[in-house]
């Protein structure tokens, strides 16, 4: 199966030519195109995503980032268009929608809706070789994004359950907000990252939220309030910065580590999914790849190109569901869930 797909959720114009097979049993992807169209340097005046913008950049992104991915006469070969409903900033969702519709009706093409946050999941699918075996059963998944942070037991390749979320800030605005706060620019989680190698991750003792509970939910708004206060009576140096940018970094990975390896230890996992927008920060990936393994644990995490957005995993997701026989509504559905 050939889909053409389309992903507008937040700031990056996203279209992908994906070739899907295997269903259930044994899924595989060969990611023929993958194009972004960025729009960082668009939003980052602004120091955060301005909704109006967003959607003004992917109506003019569009045609042409698809025109790069899909010729007209490569419209035979595909079967179906997948477009992300949600979840996202809603306006900026159905400027994606839109398109897509067009696009379906226009080459007389099926259009099938996509969960974001399932895209996130199975995107570490796209890096399976044909020869590899399918991720060992069962699996705890661990999606780390800008708006969420959720732990998910799964049964099989196609089953899950939610176990743990955040109860306030996810880790991805905490890095957002922590950059702020220490003059860094907008996207905050690529900042503190580059900041956080020149400092000392031990030099200052940030809280680590919720890791002695019994539950695998997450809280993140302490942590930040505590780099605030830690800042409040000082002098922002270089070397302060970067200090503050190790420890809170280390900090808030620690507590993401340990808490899917609890998870781990109470369902009897076999293996460990990192997946998200944070999944590309190079420390949580080392650290929990490497914690993963200590534990006799398979771990599995997408390449760097799709773990932060991309249109390529939203074709993973649409063709899973399409398996499965489950169907979105094509509508913007900007609080749409796990």
């Amino acid at each position: 199966m050939r889909i053409l797909s389309i992903e507008t959720s937040c700031d990056e114009t996203a279209v992908a030519l994906v070739e899907a097979k295997g269903g259930l049993k044994k899924p595989r992807f060969k990611v023929l195109k993958n194009e972004v169209a960025s729009q960082i340097e668009v939003h980052r005046p602004y120091g955060g995503v301005e909704p109006g913008l967003a959607r003004r950049e992917h109506i003019k992104n569009l045609p042409a980032v698809c025109g790069s991915v899909v010729r007209e006469k490569d419209w035979k070969d595909i079967d179906a268009v997948a477009v992300t409903v949600g979840p996202g900033l809603e306006i900026a969702l159905w400027a994606g929608i839109d398109f897509a519709r067009e696009l379906a009706k226009k080459h007389k093409k099926p259009l099938l809706g996509a969960n974001h946050l399932e895209g996130h999941l199975y995107s570490p699918l796209l890096s399976l070789k044909e020869s590899e075996k399918n991720p060992k059963l069962p699996a705890i998944g661990l999606v780390v994004s800008g708006g969420h942070t959720i732990l998910l037991a799964l049964e099989s390749i196609d089953r899950w359950k939610k176990i743990g979320e955040t109860r306030d800030d996810a880790v991805g605005e905490a890095f957002d907000k922590v950059a702020r706060l220490l003059g860094l620019p907008y996207p905050g989680g690529p900042e503190i990252q580059k900041v956080a190698e020149k400092g000392n991750a031990e030099s200052i003792d940030f809280p680590r939220p919720m890791i002695h509970q019994r539950n695998f939910d997450f809280s993140f708004s302490g942590l930040k309030t505590s780099v605030l206060y830690y800042l409040r009576d000082k002098k922002l140096t270089s070397k302060l910065r970067a200090d503050v940018a190790a420890s809170f970094q280390r900090a808030a990975i620690e507590t993401l580590v340990w808490k899917t390896i609890k998870a781990a230890w109470a369902h009897k996992a076999k293996s460990v999914f990192l997946a998200g927008g944070v999944a590309a920060n190079k420390l949580l990936r080392e650290t929990l790849s490497k914690r993963a393994k200590e534990e006799g644990l398979e771990f599995y995490m997408p390449e760097f190109k799709y773990s932060t957005d991309n249109a390529a995993m939203i074709a993973v997701a649409a063709y899973m569901n399409h398996e499965k026989g489950k169907k979105y509504r094509i509508k913007a559905q900007a609080n749409l869930n796990l």
